[in-house]
This record gives C-alpha cells, structure tokens and sequence, in this order.
C-alpha cells in the first residue's frame, strides 16, 4: 500500500466529488443537490471546500454513489485531524502513563 506522505493534506472529500465522483454522473449539480434532498447552496460549499461532510451528508452520498457512509466520513476525519494537528498547539499538555 501506498503511504500519503505527512506533510500531504488529506483530500477533502468536497475535492473529491467535484473532480472525480460528479462528473462521473454526468448530471447537473442542481440535479445531485436534489436527489440528496439538500440544498445547491449546500452542495456547492462541501465541493468548494468550504463546508465539512458532516454524518448526515455522508449518509445521503454513500446511498447516492452506492458506497456507504464510512468513506466519507473517513476522508472527512483524516482532512480535519491532519488540519488540527497543524493548528492546536499541544505542547504544554503532557502525556500521562496508566497506573
């Protein structure tokens, strides 16, 4: 298996739908917003980047491309740790050892 090198972001799941799993489709964005049941503003903040798939959406993408849930979801979480782990400055709190 092939390792994503760490200073690599993880693909957002947005990117991921708006470059490959869309046009795959080959219908219209207003189309896929209502098959999902949301809204094309909505849609179009999740392939800009700009929203996260949040459970919900992961559950109405997995049954749309017939995937399921968890990849989404799993692309969401490795984008979002891998942001934080950037962000969040950890060292003042220590490790602690079980007893």
């Amino acid at each position: 298996m092939i390792e994503r090198h760490p200073d690599r972001r993880p693909t957002h799941p947005g990117a991921m739908l708006r470059e490959i799993i869309l046009p795959s489709f080959n219908k219209p964005k207003a189309e896929i917003a209502r098959l999902l049941g949301v809204s094309r503003e909505s849609l179009y903040s999740i392939l800009n980047e700009d929203r996260p798939v949040t459970p919900a959406m992961a559950v109405r993408l997995g049954k749309l491309c017939g995937n399921g849930p968890g990849l989404w979801t799993r692309m969401q979480a490795a984008h979002d740790i891998w942001q934080a782990e950037r962000e969040i400055d950890v060292s003042e709190i220590p490790t602690l050892d079980a007893a």
